[in-house]
């Protein structure tokens, strides 16, 4: 998942020429603390509502600010996990979208990365969730895959957490059947620890917790 994928419209960008007043009425509305601003397709840079509130001037243009503008962006070819990463460092609400002429295509939010990953990993859609812990070695989705789809079930999502000091990894499997009983039985026979199951609104909990962790760990 890119940069240019994130892109949402429901947020718009400020004119340089538009008053603080009418940006923070905009940032209250969005629900955001940060907004580009743009002279046409040129990015000029972030504004944040402690920028406003500090200068103390509702009718001065936005553009007279000392905008966030060095590195306050990101590429439209750019990895989602360093948006996510940008988006930490700067501790910011918004970031940019720019081509590779650095013109302004769009902006995404905390808030649809967050929705954007949940549909990734198609929490929406009914199914079990099992969680296999194993040394990264002995990894094999090909081999997770046939004893699986072995009993009649499909793998929907899955993704692979691991530690710096840990050979160990965690693989989660989200699939599209909620009675997964004779997929724990075979993974048992086959020696598989499986460390965690989840139905339901458990899993978009723990789906929420560790995008947190991982929020953290980018911010190291």
């Amino acid at each position: 998942m890119i940069a240019a994928s994130l892109i949402t419209d429901t947020v718009p960008p400020i004119l340089a020429n538009e008053s603080c007043e009418k940006v923070l009425i905009w940032m209250d509305e969005f629900k955001v603390a940060h907004l580009p601003v743009v002279k046409g397709t040129d990015y000029l840079g972030l504004v944040s509502d402690d920028m406003i509130l500090d200068e103390n001037d509702p009718e001065k243009k936005v553009g007279e600010l000392n905008l966030i503008a060095h590195r306050s962006f990101v590429y439209a070819h750019q990895h989602v996990y360093e948006v996510m990463k940008l988006m930490s460092d700067l501790n910011i609400t918004v970031i940019p979208v720019l081509d590779k002429q650095e013109k302004y295509l769009g902006l995404t939010t905390t808030q649809h990365i967050m929705s954007a990953i949940t549909n990734m990993a198609s929490i929406e859609q009914g199914g079990a969730v099992i969680v296999i812990a194993m040394n990264e070695n002995d990894y094999s989705m090909a081999q997770l895959a046939q004893l699986i789809e072995g009993n009649d079930t499909k793998i929907l999502s899955s993704y692979v957490t691991s530690s710096s000091d840990s050979t160990e990894i965690e693989v989660t499997l989200k699939l599209n059947k909620q009675e997964i009983g004779g997929v724990i039985q075979t993974l048992h026979r086959y020696e598989f620890n499986v460390k965690e199951t989840y139905a339901g609104n458990k899993y978009e909990e723990d789906m929420q917790d560790r995008f947190d962790m991982l929020m953290k760990f980018l911010d190291m």
